[in-house]
């Protein structure tokens, strides 16, 4: 099955080569594979810096906001703080400053001092350790070479990370499951150790190497230890999240797993080995010597050429990359086949089963027939009217249009946080108690567009989202309530954030504590307790906040019919194609201020029909960095309903024309999550007047949507210069002809595609009909000429970018 292959998300650096333990169930050393032998013991500054080079290329090549990667081995803090340091360094260094590191490592802990636990606080580096239950548990695999038992120094190292300087950086315990160690003495060991989140594995093994099978164990005995395990986590009210568990009731209820061993998630990790060699994932590594090479590496090979390997594609292809037995199973969506590696065989290489299939079949089914898993909730009615999507297509909408829009949006955003949650905590109680009691509050925090970005990167698994957002969305609303409560929220590039509210500068990371009361709230974190008191419920950003400046509100600009948040607090709004700006200083607020007035006021006179919708559905904007020198910066995020990018241009008249564009894509993208205009298995690309590039249906439909108001924007412009000469009305002029142009060119295209619905058809039709009147608008010889050129230069570079695909349309 061809398809194209997902860009990489998550990279293990192998950053040191041998192990100071000898586990014999290690997949590195004791099983097939022994390319280790070969290697370099700790990767070179060289390969240290072309790794960092070669992901950067790789997150800016597709665009990534986020990406994941693990410091491994080997052991890797054998290769020391120095090295560490180093690699760290030169990831953070290269990567784009609109991309988030996650960065982490994996140890057996037996090394982890105090002075590593510093270095990866200063250089914010999660720790995860192996840890295989009790002592009894831990030494039947992982012991010194000379037979010494390693538990006490994990032991050691784990209470390092539990201390609360550290508490931040542990990440969590991974298990090697051993049937014959008892599996509720192994999972209270680890609970004691109070971790973050637990991660059970099934042993490596392959149809030649089968599992370990005690006799008088039953055919199933993984099944039956992990279920024995998860009973008694149920019993206790689940109180550490367990990967394994989790990602079972998130596949049967349609959802993305949390780990490659489940579900049918295209896979999208490499591994770079100290050489740097780029290979497939470890655990390949128990199936037959070499299984996991690609023949690549980082010094002659780009990430996209690994993402190309045969081997690579495989691991994506879903479901049809399955053996017909696993195909034709009825828990397929949430067993996904089993781990890769575990489905090999002499013959039939991996076109088969898992070698636990009866284990997983047995854990999947009794946790889906025991669990009482709520029905998937209904789709929801579609929330507009066809008069009101005509209205719409007019390129306008009035407020009752857009409200229900909103609306719409609104309920889209509950059933994702509902669908996040997925279980009880205290977070989900507050929200629960402030649905019933104060629908309001939460609503107003809810319809905060970076609260639906929050759960849609939560839902798609992205490194660096968390549950933490889901306490922050929780305070806020309790704090706009009045009611009390306590929570604990993450502390973010040193600060607790309130979403829609502000946030309060603690320094440092972690965590902090949080405690509302009717009156305001304290904070303590950070080693210190600040206290912020609202003036009113209704006045959460007009606080009585210390002289500091430690709380700092989101600022709400007053225009007339129309308040509109200036967002440069919350760290979910970096969710538009250009980077979100800082903190806006008090000259820039100003500045800001002053420019939406005028811009509001032009919009006012020259797009009325625009008004009535922006003031009903436009909630915020995002300040943008400065874009290339020149270059108007703006965007709409698809995710964000009500929000819209923008970096503050030096006309407010441009200003105005940004606020109008963007957010018909924040329209028009409302719309689509509830209406079918097209058809969405047309994979064909179109020519769009206005970009060198062709673009998918719903790309074009998009821009052509947004361009009515561009055109409509700089029809108004033309006529009130109309008959004036000078520099200002020829571009007008200017800008009308070719941006009407455009407009109706590509509407046609959309009509002639043959992919519209009945619904898009009449959309399309009515879009025709708004640019229409702009058609016979006069400009001149000079603008008509103009605009030609303008889409003969365009059209000449889309035949350079696309021939064949010009060929193939005849232009």
């Amino acid at each position: 099955m061809t398809h194209h292959p997902v860009p990489f998300r998550q990279f293990v650096l192998k950053v040191h080569s041998r192990c100071d333990l000898a586990c014999d169930h290690c997949y590195v050393y004791e099983h097939a594979d022994t390319s280790w032998r070969g290697r370099p013991r700790a990767a070179s500054d060289e390969v240290l810096a072309r790794t960092a080079e070669r992901i950067a290329e790789h997150v800016s090549a597709h665009r990534l906001r986020a990406v994941h990667v693990v410091l491994h081995g080997g052991e890797p803090l054998l290769a020391g703080p120095v090295r560490l340091r180093r690699a760290a360094e030169l990831l953070r260094a290269a990567l784009p400053g609109d991309c988030t590191l996650d960065l982490r490592i994996h140890t057996n802990g037996v090394l982890l001092s105090r002075e590593f636990c510093e270095l990866f606080d200063e250089l914010d580096i999660r720790v995860g350790v192996s840890l295989d239950g009790d002592r009894v548990a831990n030494d039947r695999h992982r012991r010194f070479p000379d037979g010494r038992s390693s538990h006490a120094k994990v032991l050691a190292a784990v209470d390092l990370l539990r201390l609360p300087e550290f508490r931040h950086l542990y990440a969590g315990l991974l298990c090697t499951i051993d049937v014959e160690n008892d599996p509720v003495a192994v999972y209270e060991a680890l609970v004691a150790l109070d971790p973050p989140r637990i991660d059970f594995l099934l042993p490596h093994a392959t149809w030649d190497v089968p599992p370990k099978h005690p006799d008088g164990a039953g055919p199933t005995p993984y099944a039956d230890w992990l279920l024995a395990v998860h009973d008694r986590w149920t019993e206790q009210g689940r109180p550490v999240p367990v990967r394994g568990f989790e990602s079972i009731h998130r596949t049967l209820r349609g959802r993305s797993s949390l780990t490659e061993s489940l579900g049918l998630d295209p896979a999208d990790l490499v591994v770079i080995e100290t050489d740097g060699s780029l290979e497939q994932a470890d655990s390949l590594k128990t199936a037959y010597d070499g299984a996991p090479a690609t023949g690549f590496d980082l010094f002659a090979h780009t990430l996209d050429d690994v993402a190309r390997h045969p081997g690579m594609l495989e691991r994506q292809s879903g479901l049809a990359g399955l053996s017909a037995r696993c195909r034709a199973c009825p828990v397929v969506r949430s067993c996904g086949g089993g781990l890769y590696a575990h489905r090999y065989r002499s013959g039939s290489g991996f076109d088969n089963p898992s070698v636990f299939c009866a284990d997983l079949l047995k854990l999947i089914t009794t946790i889906r027939d025991g669990a009482a898993l709520p029905a998937p909730p209904a789709a929801p009615p579609a929330p507009l009217t066809e008069e009101q999507l005509l209205e719409l297509a007019s390129g306008h909408g009035g407020g009752p249009t857009v409200r229900a829009l909103a609306a719409a949006q609104l309920g889209l955003t509950r059933r994702l946080l509902a669908a996040v949650a997925a279980g009880p905590s205290p977070a989900w109680d507050v929200l629960d108690e402030l649905d019933g009691r104060a629908p309001g509050a939460l609503d107003a925090v809810l319809a905060h567009p970076y609260a639906r970005s929050w759960a849609v990167r939560c839902l798609q698994g992205e490194p660096g989202a968390d549950l933490g957002g889901l306490a922050e969305l929780a305070a806020a609303a309790a704090v706009r309530a009045g009611l009390p409560a306590e929570l604990v929220l993450p502390v973010r590039g040193g600060a607790v954030h309130l979403p829609t509210l502000g946030r309060v500068l603690t320094g440092g990371s972690g965590e902090a504590r949080l405690t509302v009361t009717a009156d305001g709230f304290t904070v303590d974190g950070g080693g210190d307790r600040l206290r912020v008191r609202p003036d009113a419920p209704d006045a959460p950003d007009a606080p009585d906040a210390p002289g500091d400046g430690r709380w700092q509100p989101v600022r709400r600009i007053p225009l007339p019919g129309w308040t509109v948040a200036l967002e440069d607090t919350d760290p979910q709004r970096d969710s538009h194609q250009w980077p979100a700006a800082d903190r806006l200083p008090d000259p820039e607020l100003t500045a800001w201020t002053a420019d939406l007035r005028a811009a509001w006021e032009l919009l006012g006179r020259e797009l009325p029909g625009h008004l009535p919708g922006i003031a009903a559905g436009l909630s915020t904007v995002t300040p943008l960095r400065p874009g290339p020198a020149g270059r108007d910066i703006s965007a709409a995020a698809r995710q964000a309903f009500g929000a819209v990018g923008i970096a503050r241009p030096t006309d407010p008249a441009i200003l105005a024309l940004l606020v109008a564009h963007e957010f018909q894509h924040v329209k028009l993208g409302a719309v689509l999550d509830f209406h079918d205009l097209y058809d969405a298995a047309d994979d064909a690309l179109y020519y769009a007047p206005w970009r060198p590039d062709p673009r998918p249906l719903e790309g074009l439909l998009q821009g052509t949507y947004a361009h009515l108001a561009v055109t409509e924007f700089w029809g108004a412009r033309a006529r009130t210069y109309d008959g004036a000469g000078g520099a200002a009305g020829d571009r007008a002029r200017l800008q009308l002809a070719t941006w009407r142009a455009h407009t109706a060119e590509a509407v046609e295209t959309l009509i002639d595609s043959g992919s519209l619905t009945g619904l898009g058809r009449r959309f399309a039709v009515g879009m025709r009909a708004a640019v229409a009147p702009w058609l016979d608008a006069p400009v001149g010889a000079a603008a008509e000429a103009g605009a030609r050129r303008a889409a003969a230069e365009n059209l000449e570079r889309w035949r350079a970018r696309s021939p064949e695909q010009a060929a193939a349309t005849g232009r």
